[in-house]
């Protein structure tokens, strides 16, 4: 029988008022959350982990996904939050979903972005090419985000590909200064747990209804690595649901459109204060 302890995960807080815990995908970090941080710690504090394995949060040896939910728990503890709401990112969304069948009493509400109960993909074979070119575009955006040649030549010949569909500096500005040292901190570890638990077959979809609070779900029209039709069958288990597409993006939506999003997200929360109130 596994049995974890909790790692004491490095943890990024800003701002002051209700609470909102938000959880990166992988490869990710704390700090590859900021498009959504930044605007939300003006009215919320929010909390935003390197979760185990990633970023600051180091780990030496293996783990299981679910060892990410008691650490998460210990978080919630250890900052003594009785109630928040939680935003999550592609795995952090499915960590999102977990927790608030967990602990349902203590999750307002969820905002899913780009997640899925039973995530899909249609990601095409990936080649040394792709590898090579996503290395240097990466590289290159790093040092000049906004170099047109930069996007023209390796960017949209990249991985890149599938990841964004709309080649601007701004979501080249968010790969380079996020996604990018995000990749490098990801652990061996973190992957293997991640690849363990898609491989037998991740399907939460009927016990979705042990959900009870509000939920948004958000997605790419264009995600291949969770497709925006499984994303849309999440948003119908849940049971008082609004959901978006966004055309003519993919997995990383948030920072193509980032103005849209965050628009569409501060919409949601005028239409249900309850999610962010203590009371």
């Amino acid at each position: 029988m596994h049995k974890s302890s909790a790692v004491a995960l490095n943890v990024q807080v800003q701002g002051q008022g209700f609470p909102i815990l938000c959880l990166h995908g992988h490869p990710g970090s704390g700090s590859s959350l900021s498009v959504f941080t930044n605007h939300l710690s003006q009215k919320f504090q929010t909390f935003a982990p390197d979760l185990r394995g990633y970023g600051k949060s180091r780990f030496h040896g293996n783990f299981e996904m679910s060892d990410h939910l008691i650490d998460l728990e210990a978080l919630l503890n250890r900052f003594e939050l009785e109630k928040c709401l939680i935003l999550g990112w592609s795995l952090g969304g499915i960590l999102a979903m977990e927790l608030a069948m967990k602990l349902p009493q203590r999750i307002t509400g969820l905002i899913l972005v780009a997640t899925s109960a039973k995530p899909r993909g249609n990601h095409p074979p990936v080649s040394w090419q792709d590898n090579l070119y996503t290395g240097i575009a990466s590289l290159l955006s790093y040092i000049q985000p906004d170099w047109q040649w930069n996007i023209e030549t390796f960017g949209k010949r990249s991985l890149l590909r599938y990841l964004i569909q709309q080649h601007t500096p701004t979501a080249y500005r968010y790969i380079a200064t996020e996604a990018v040292p995000a990749y490098l901190q990801t652990s061996g570890a973190a992957t293997r747990a991640l690849y363990t638990a898609m491989s037998s077959m991740y399907d939460r979809l009927i016990d979705l209804q042990k959900i009870q609070c509000p939920s948004l779900v958000l997605s790419g029209a264009q995600d291949y690595h969770i497709t925006s039709e499984s994303s849309r069958e999440t948003s119908q288990y849940l049971r008082d649901c609004q959901f978006h597409c966004y055309p003519n993006t993919a997995h990383l939506f948030p920072w193509e459109i980032p103005d849209v999003v965050l628009k569409d997200i501060d919409k949601w929360f005028f239409e249900h204060p309850q999610v962010v109130n203590s009371q």
